[in-house]
């Protein structure tokens, strides 16, 4: 069998056309995979305040759940702590204290990926002490879903001793108080 140097070029040029194929598939692949598990990116994160029908109140601490939904059309994780910080009126910044892990009324779960498909919310509990002892009189609050600077303001009508808040990592669940 006589195999000219045409035919040696035209198979080798084949198989590297389909081998290319299979890597734009493969990358393709990978690249989707890639997008269903990316960080959160705060622009398709909505941050607010709730209760969830549960009152979080006794020996003068106060506490609320953070809510953040993803807003989003693609699934994303998310882990770690909140960035917060108090707002009194005309949102002037208040010197604020954050401290991560457990709180008052709530065990942290200890940073781990949460898994937000769109529409899906992750909670975290925030609790304060409000005695009177160097009082910030907050009116909003700001919530930086990862810690960095891009945040939402919410409403936030309360007396905080010293500035200091304590907040639990975020979950998928409501933290059980």
């Amino acid at each position: 069998m006589v195999i000219s140097r045409a035919t040696i070029a035209v198979t080798a040029a084949v198989a590297f056309a389909a081998a290319g194929t299979g890597a734009a598939f493969a990358s393709d692949a990978t690249s989707s995979t890639a997008r269903a598990t990316q960080e959160c990116q705060p622009g398709t994160l909505k941050a607010t305040t709730t209760q969830l029908g549960t009152e979080q109140a006794g020996m003068n601490h106060a506490g609320t759940f953070l809510k953040l939904t993803n807003t989003g059309n693609a699934t994303c994780v998310l882990s770690g702590y909140a960035g917060l910080a108090l707002e009194g009126s005309g949102h002037t910044a208040l010197p604020t204290q954050t401290e991560h892990g457990d709180t008052y009324f709530a065990t942290d779960p200890r940073p781990h990926d949460v898994t937000l498909q769109a529409g899906d919310s992750a909670y975290a509990d925030l609790v304060w002490t409000h005695t009177g002892a160097d009082t910030a009189a907050a009116h909003y609050l700001q919530i930086s879903p990862t810690g960095g600077n891009a945040h939402s303001t919410v409403p936030f009508e309360q007396d905080v001793d010293n500035g200091d808040l304590s907040v639990t990592a975020w979950s998928d669940t409501p933290p059980a108080v």
